[in-house]
């Protein structure tokens, strides 16, 4: 069986897009911004005890909840829309952390909206460093897809 062609078959392409314009890599940015927010304002009650920066953590974590759920519908169209995607372990790395991290983010939310600043040390906190360290790694991952296995990337020449 000979292998298929790259250049002939064209890139793997987004399923969620407006125009042309993959939808995951717009949304992407807000919940990784906000969860890196959350981190700091959760060094930073730490280091203050100021509630404001408890309170502006539980806001972040909402926000960056709802971007990624947003994200994740985004996500998943891609990846159960084109096989070749599918066959990726970058992909499958990539989707699984990012399901621990809002897994993770839903229970440091709730923790949070229950129990106020006290959910917040240790446990909130280090679960916050856990969250963006997996970020990080999940990151890589969809680095990878985009620029290893040109994931979305135009096949067009400009």
């Amino acid at each position: 069986m000979q292998a298929e062609n790259p250049i002939r078959a064209g890139n793997p392409q987004s399923t969620a897009q407006i125009a042309g314009h993959p939808l995951h890599p717009m949304l992407i940015p807000f919940p990784i911004a906000f969860l890196v927010a959350t981190l700091v304002c959760d060094l930073l009650f730490w280091n203050t005890g100021n509630s404001a920066w408890s309170t502006a953590s539980l806001y972040l974590l909402g926000a960056a909840l709802i971007m990624a759920a947003l994200a994740a519908v985004a996500g998943l169209t891609d990846f159960l829309g084109d096989r070749r995607i599918r066959d990726l372990s970058a992909a499958w790395h990539h989707m699984v952390g990012n399901v621990a991290v809002v897994l993770l983010s839903l229970l440091n939310w709730y923790r949070r909206y229950e129990a106020g600043d006290a959910a917040v040390l240790p446990m909130g906190l280090l679960i916050s460093l856990v969250v963006v360290l997996l970020l990080l790694y999940t990151g890589w991952r969809g680095w990878e897809l985009v620029y290893r296995h040109r994931v979305a990337v135009s096949d067009q020449v400009p």
